[in-house]
């Protein structure tokens, strides 16, 4: 192990330790809300000193971290290994703010990289007047270009997923029909009979009508062959026209 692992081990190891703070009789928060000076000044200097000693470290110290087995070493790793490659090489290191609320303090360190800048947020847990780091994430600062951007393709994401499954959908209820058994196979074998088509009805009226014309010429050449005095076979009628004369 070379000389700069040795140190990050010496310094995490003491970081963990020094966090370990025990506290008897005396209030961590004081009233009012306010942080007590001497814990707030140690959440600081274990906050800054493990930023200073993650950000430093290369990439075979980080693996031989990830292999220790201890849960706070290996998410602080995990997070700092996340997001190393976007932020680019370390350039300074703010000073750490901390917070109190509901029994957990949060230290939150600012760090200035040459792509982008992040922030390390530390949690430290108060058990039994304990304060004890728990987790660390890394949360890179995003211009707000890059998250749009983001944001667009995970919606163009979402929206695409939900079209294939609605395709996936249909293709497999349109293959229904073709599964023997299927309600869909039962319906496309059952065509509809088939109705026959009704024959077209005889011309009754024409053929009333043309009756009853016959009588009335049968009845009018009746009446002018007893006129004149003669028989219905010395004369044709041709044709019925009804005169219209004037009212009196």
């Amino acid at each position: 192990m070379n000389q700069m692992l040795k140190r990050a081990s010496s310094a995490c190891a003491a970081a963990v330790c020094a966090a370990s703070l025990t506290f008897s009789g005396a209030a961590v928060v004081m009233a009012g809300g306010e942080i007590d000076e001497s814990i707030n000044t140690q959440i600081v200097m274990t906050a800054e000193g493990l930023t200073s000693e993650i950000v430093t470290l290369g990439e075979d110290e980080i693996k031989s971290y990830l292999e220790s087995g201890d849960e706070f070493t290996v998410s602080a790793m995990t997070a700092w290994d996340d997001a190393r490659e976007s932020v680019g090489e370390f350039v300074e290191a703010g000073s750490a703010e901390v917070e109190f609320s509901n029994r957990q303090y949060t230290a939150t360190v600012p760090v200035d990289f040459e792509k982008l800048d992040a922030e390390f947020v530390y949690v430290f847990e108060e058990n039994d007047g304990m304060v004890t780091p728990a987790s660390v994430a890394v949360n890179v600062q995003y211009p707000l270009s890059t998250t749009m951007k983001n944001a667009g393709l995970n919606t163009l994401m979402g929206l695409g997923t939900v079209f294939v499954i609605l395709i996936l959908l249909i293709f497999v209820i349109s293959m229904f029909k073709f599964i023997p058994g299927s309600s869909a196979a039962k319906k496309e074998k059952k065509e509809p009979a088939s109705v026959p088509t009704p024959a077209p009805a005889a011309p009754a009226a024409e053929t009333v009508e043309l009756s009853d014309d016959n009588e009335l010429i049968a009845v009018i050449a009746a009446a002018i062959a007893a006129a004149e005095g003669t028989s219905t076979d010395g004369f044709v009628v041709r044709s019925i026209r009804k005169i219209k004369r004037p009212r009196r």
